[in-house]
């Protein structure tokens, strides 16, 4: 299985996903189209769930997103909750978000409470 790299552009997040289980999202996601800038990710995180790590950690870094990427976001959450309900594999999300952006901290938070992922919620400032 290979990496998934997908470096970030203007209306696009950074993507590293890596069959070692540390998977990164970074940055703004408002895409034109949603769903066809995510397929990749879902058929990467289909043919993971196959053979996941014991431990797979995910690190949410969006600084913001828009509705139709939210709805992925949460498509992506239900894949991962699938492999967290494996026998012997863990799923973890530290959800960052920056101090004074109380939007970010809601999503973080709400996610948190439709999927049975662990969830970390992280505050950093910009300096960070």
């Amino acid at each position: 299985m290979e990496v998934l790299e997908i470096p970030n552009a203007a209306k696009t997040p950074q993507i590293s996903l890596n069959p070692n289980g540390t998977l990164l999202f970074k940055g703004r996601s408002i895409p034109e189209n949603s769903i066809d800038f995510y397929r990749p990710v879902m058929d990467w995180l289909a043919e993971y769930a196959r053979d996941p790590q014991p431990l797979t950690t995910v690190e949410m870094r969006l600084e913001y997103f828009n509705t139709s990427s939210s709805k992925c976001i949460l498509d992506i959450f239900k894949r991962l909750s699938l492999i967290h309900e494996l026998p012997g594999k863990e799923v973890q999300v530290k959800w960052y978000f920056f101090t004074d952006d109380e939007d970010m901290y809601e999503s973080g938070n709400d996610y948190s409470t439709i999927v049975k992922i662990p969830f970390e919620l992280v505050p950093y400032s910009a300096e960070e």
